[in-house]
Formats: C-alpha cells, sequence, structure tokens
C-alpha cells in the first residue's frame, strides 16, 4: 500500500473514523478520531455586514443590561468584521466611557469621525473624552462641531459650558497656587474633576496642594491611585515623595524624588526638592551636633540657616524653631526662646516637647498662668506622672506668685540666707523709715510707711524658720490665723535695733532736705 492519498481521501477516512495502516509499524491499527476542520469559507461583503450587525446588537443588548465588558466584545468582533463603519467605533467608544477607559475611548471616538466627518455621536464622544481627560479647548472644538452639524443640539451646548467652567477653574487655580491660597486650588481642581474625572493632572495639582497644607494622607491616597493605574508617572511619584518629605522622613522621600526624576528627567519640582530635602538633613544635623557639643551659639545659627532652606516644610520647621528655642534657653535668650517654641507650635499644634520647652521658659520668666495653661494642655495629651508633677509645679507657683512676694519685698533671692535676709531688712527698714521722710510730702509719706510695713511683715515671715517653710510651700498664712493687721513694724524696727533709743534719725541741714544720718546709742 503506498503512503500517498488525497486531501479529500484523508477527510472522508477522518469521517468515517477508519483505521489506516501504515506498513512497518508498530502501531498498525490507531484510531483516528480528530475532528475535521472546516474549509474556511469565503464571505460576502453583504454577508460580512449582516454578521457584524448581529454583533452590533448583541453589544447593544450587554450594553443596555449595563454588561460593558460583553459589550466592548460584540463590538470589537463587529469592528473586526467591518473595520470601516463608523458607528461602530462609535458604540465601543460609549462602552470604554462606561468602563473609564477614556484614552482608548477617545481613540476611537477619533477613527469614528476620520471615517465619518458628520458623524455627530462621534464627534460628541470625542469631545467628552477629551473633557473628561482634562483637554477642556480640544473639548470645546468638539462641541463646536457637533453646533455646526446640529445648531439646537442641548447636550453640545451643555457639554461647551462645561468645557468653559473647567477653562475658568484652572485660571482660577494657577492664579491662588502663586498666591499660595493652596486650600482655594483644591476646591478649584474638586470642581473640575467633576467634569475631568480622569484628568491626572488636576488630581496631581490637588494632591501637591494637599500636601502643602499638611493633609498628607488625602495627598498620599491621590497619588497612589495614579501610581496604580500608571506606576511610572513622574508627577505622582514626586507628591508621594512630598508627603514624606513634609512628614519629616527625608531619606525615603529623596528616593521618590530620585525615581520622579528617573521617568522625567527635566520635573523641576523633584529636582528642588530633592536639593532643599538633602540640604535641610545636613543643615539639623550639623546643629544637632553643635547643641550636642555645647557650641550653643553655632548651634543657633545653623538652625536658622536651615529655616530659610523651605518655608513650606511645616513639621521639619517645627522641630528646628523648637531646636532653636532649646538653644535660647541655653544661652539665656529665654523671651526669643518663647517666640520660637510659639513659632513651633503654629506649624504643628500637636508639638508637645514645644509645648514643654515654653512651660519652662515661662516658668524661669515668672509667668506662671501661661505656664500652667501650657503644661494643661501637655498633661490632657500624655496623662504621664512627670507632666502630672510639673503642672502641679506650675499651679503652685501660680498661686503664690498671687501672694506678697516677700523675697521681692526685701530684694532678695529665693535661696537667701539668714544673714542675707536680715542685712537685707536692716537696709530697707533704714531705707522706707517713716522718720526719713518726716519733710517728704503727704502722698510720699504715705508710701514709704506702707512699703516700711510690707518690709516688717516680710522679715516676720522669712526670719522665722516655720512661717518661712510654710510660705515656700505655698500656704496661705492667713489660713494659719496670720494677717497684715497682725504686725507692728515699729515694733519689729524696735526690735531689730536693740529697742528704745537705739538710734534716732536727724535732718542734716548742710545737706539739705531729705538727707539724713543715724544716730545710734
Amino acid at each position: 500500500m503506498k503512503l500517498s492519498c488525497s486531501v479529500i481521501e484523508l477527510r472522508f477516512l477522518w469521517s468515517r473514523k477508519c483505521r489506516p495502516s501504515f506498513p512497518g509499524s508498530k502501531m498498525a491499527a490507531v484510531d483516528c478520531d480528530m475532528p475535521m476542520e472546516p474549509e474556511p469559507q469565503i464571505m460576502s461583503e453583504e454577508e460580512m455586514e449582516r454578521e457584524a450587525e448581529g454583533f452590533k446588537e448583541q453589544g447593544n443588548a450587554f450594553y443596555i443590561k449595563k454588561d460593558y465588558s460583553e459589550a466592548y466584545n460584540y463590538y470589537t468582533k463587529a469592528i473586526d468584521t467591518c473595520p470601516k463603519n463608523a458607528s461602530y467605533y462609535g458604540n465601543r467608544a460609549a462602552t470604554l466611557m462606561m468602563l473609564s477607559r477614556y484614552r482608548e475611548a477617545l481613540e476611537d471616538s477619533q477613527q469614528a469621525v476620520r471615517l465619518d466627518e458628520c458623524f455627530m455621536k462621534g464627534h460628541l464622544r470625542e469631545g467628552k473624552c477629551h473633557l473628561s481627560l482634562g483637554n477642556s479647548r480640544a473639548a470645546s472644538r468638539c462641541f463646536q462641531k457637533v453646533l455646526e452639524l446640529e445648531p439646537d443640539n442641548s447636550q453640545a451646548q451643555q457639554e461647551d459650558k462645561n468645557a468653559e467652567a473647567v477653562q475658568d477653574f484652572e485660571k482660577m487655580a494657577e492664579f491662588c497656587f502663586e498666591k499660595r491660597d493652596f486650600r482655594r486650588v483644591v476646591y478649584c481642581m474638586d470642581r473640575a474633576l467633576e467634569f475631568a474625572p480622569a484628568c491626572h493632572r488636576f488630581k496631581i495639582l490637588k494632591a501637591e496642594c494637599l500636601a502643602l497644607l499638611g493633609r498628607y494622607p488625602e495627598a498620599q491616597s491621590v497619588a497612589s491611585d495614579i501610581l496604580r493605574m500608571d506606576s511610572t508617572n513622574g508627577d505622582a511619584l514626586y507628591v508621594r515623595g512630598l508627603c514624606l518629605y513634609y512628614e519629616d522622613c527625608i531619606d525615603k522621600a529623596v528616593q521618590f524624588f530620585v525615581q520622579a526624576l528617573r521617568m522625567a528627567p527635566d520635573h523641576e519640582k523633584a529636582r528642588l526638592a530633592c536639593r532643599n530635602a538633602k540640604a535641610l538633613k545636613a543643615k539639623k544635623e550639623e546643629g544637632n551636633k553643635a547643641f550636642k557639643e555645647g557650641n550653643y551659639d553655632e548651634a543657633y545659627k545653623l538652625y536658622s540657616e536651615a529655616l530659610t532652606i523651605d518655608p513650606n516644610n511645616i513639621k521639619t520647621n517645627a522641630k528646628l524653631y523648637c531646636n532653636r528655642g532649646t538653644v535660647g534657653s541655653k544661652l539665656k535668650k529665654l523671651e526669643q526662646a518663647i517666640e520660637d517654641c510659639t513659632s513651633a507650635i503654629k506649624l504643628d499644634e500637636t508639638y508637645i516637647k514645644a509645648y514643654m520647652r515654653r512651660a519652662q521658659c515661662y516658668m524661669d520668666t515668672e509667668q506662671y498662668e501661661e505656664a500652667v495653661r501650657d503644661y494643661e494642655k501637655v498633661y490632657q495629651t500624655e496623662k504621664t506622672k512627670e507632666h502630672k508633677h510639673l503642672l502641679k509645679t506650675a499651679q503652685l507657683e501660680l498661686k503664690k506668685s498671687k501672694r506678697k512676694d516677700y523675697y521681692k519685698v526685701l530684694g532678695v533671692g529665693k535661696n537667701a540666707t539668714d544673714d542675707e535676709i536680715k542685712k537685707a531688712y536692716r537696709k530697707r527698714a533704714l531705707m522706707h523709715h517713716p522718720d526719713r521722710h518726716s519733710a517728704a510730702t503727704p502722698e510720699v509719706q504715705k508710701e514709704e510707711e506702707k512699703k516700711f510695713k510690707e518690709v516688717g511683715e516680710a522679715f516676720t515671715v522669712l526670719s522665722d524658720p516655720k512661717k518661712k517653710s510654710r510660705y515656700d510651700s505655698g500656704h496661705d498664712l492667713e489660713d494659719d490665723g496670720m494677717n497684715a493687721g497682725d504686725f507692728d513694724a515699729n515694733n519689729i524696727f524696735k526690735a531689730f535695733f536693740g529697742g528704745p533709743g537705739g538710734f534716732s534719725f536727724e535732718t542734716n541741714s548742710s545737706s539739705g532736705p531729705g538727707n539724713f544720718f543715724f544716730q545710734f546709742g
């Protein structure tokens, strides 16, 4: 048997499930159970159009059911069968728009109007795609074309107004960005995105402004959505880096800026942000090093220089202000330190360290009400034993500050010794004794008498160990049955100077009025 057979014979054998035998083969009998492939049939143009229409009708049915994926498949079959029919591209464009695949929809719409310049729905859909992608001027041209074909088309009229509104929001956003009114920019972009939901440019601008406003999670979310669709988007990588940079994660931020520059080498914002991030980190670290080494003047200078690098970096600048405030307190520039801590708190209202530093400066400058207010804020946020103790200490000092400050009356420090207190009393008592001011006006005499009594009262308390202890611990001495009326300044004076006749004030007439010398017995 010869090993040659015609195609027709083979088809016949396959169709009859024959068992052909091949000489010399171990498989002498093999079931030939293979299905016969149909011969390709050449369809007429009319038949192809009919089949394409059938695919289109099926696509329409799925579109009505909102099964846009299946509708897309059938419209694609219709296009493959009849690629010169504008309506098929138009229908598939409509389906792609429903799937939010606007760039593909734009290509189909453009192909539709290339095939049929008078295809009104094609021009309308092209305009909508342009608008959805944020190309408002191109969209407006498409809507104008529709109105040329059909002047009363209300949909085209409305869409053209929407395109104009987007242009207006763009212009306003650009103006507000230059004025650093970032909240207004976010508002404009939100309004524009209602008409242009697929515009990455609008989303990026919104995300950048959210980052500049300190709304980092929102900014990150917008940028991440874009990167899920396009992992090479340089703008989105820049915004991710910007958020990290503003959250003081500088090393990670630099990585994103570098990646953004790889994707878009001419990205100026990413280049500037990368440079600022590196400079800010270096200057801050230099300041920290100088502070640890006790070189406070140099640290103050370095922190000040760091603060000029990027005024938009709120979190890092808050830390820099607080650091400079700490240096200021070391340099005894307490008022400047308070100002720096206040600047830090303005930038970051949750910055506990700045409240703590400012409160301590308030204590050091005896501004106890302000200190209490800051420690209350700290304790409300973090209820620790340390914070509770600091608050109680400030409250006690505030209470003490509202009484007479006997140390101030005598002109001594709170750690004055008994001898220092005695010397201070001697000096002040002689200075304010009424006899010394007998030639003065009644007003001066009255004022000096008051001061003389206060000096005696202060000495009585501070020279008595028990009273001094209770006074220092914040107790109100009036609660112990003691009040200013119980003090006889003259008796205290006489007792201190050794009783009656111990000394007298005499006027030195040659020296003029108001000059006295003391006569001791």
